[in-house]
């Protein structure tokens, strides 16, 4: 077995070249994916849709998902507005703090791990390529019934919500989530 994980005396997991090129491809793979569909759909809203203010409110599935462009120039549903700036510097130490964490950590941890990082760091990624970019963030999907509304998120958004619960999933699971390494005894 060329691909199984060597332990050392401390019982941190190792990996094989072929396993970390897999594992980083993964992450890298997760997070661009998030990054590209968030700004594609992004792009495709901001230009064929008015703003939710000016009335611009179009039915997706009835009244329980409708597309409403919002330019959030805050942090996560809206809240200290215009902060952009701040949300773009802290951005970055988050974005540097999971890649250091799945650098550090990955190798023991499972692929539900890597997944959440890379989801964690692709919805990162696509709100501040808009920060940097517009100086706020493109938010459109609106879900609610009648007048009671949820805050209206987008897809990098749903990818930190998804990444989030995958590695609130991968700690409860502990040693019995797919993939994960047994760590050994010191």
């Amino acid at each position: 077995m060329a691909d199984a994980p060597a332990s050392t005396e401390s019982g941190e997991a190792h990996e094989t070249p072929s396993q970390k090129r897999r594992r980083w491809a993964l992450f890298g793979g997760v997070a661009a994916v998030v990054v590209l569909l968030d700004q594609l759909t992004k792009t495709w809203v901001d230009a064929n849709f008015e703003r939710a203010a000016n009335g611009g409110s179009t039915e997706f599935i009835g009244d329980l998902v409708r597309i409403s462009k919002v330019y959030n120039d805050g942090a996560i549903f809206g809240f200290l507005d215009t902060t952009a700036p701040l949300m773009a510097v802290l951005t970055v130490f988050v974005v540097a703090g999971v890649a250091w964490y799945e650098w550090r950590h990955g190798a023991g941890l499972g692929p539900l791990v890597t997944v959440g990082l890379g989801l964690l760091t692709g919805g990162a990624i696509g709100n501040l390529i808009d920060r940097l970019r517009f100086g706020h963030v493109i938010d459109f999907v609106d879900m609610g019934v009648g007048d009671t509304r949820w805050y209206a998120w987008n897809i990098s958004d749903a990818a930190v919500f998804i990444g989030i619960v995958a590695l609130f999933g991968a700690a409860l699971l502990g040693d019995r989530a797919p993939g994960v390494r047994p760590r050994t005894a010191a």
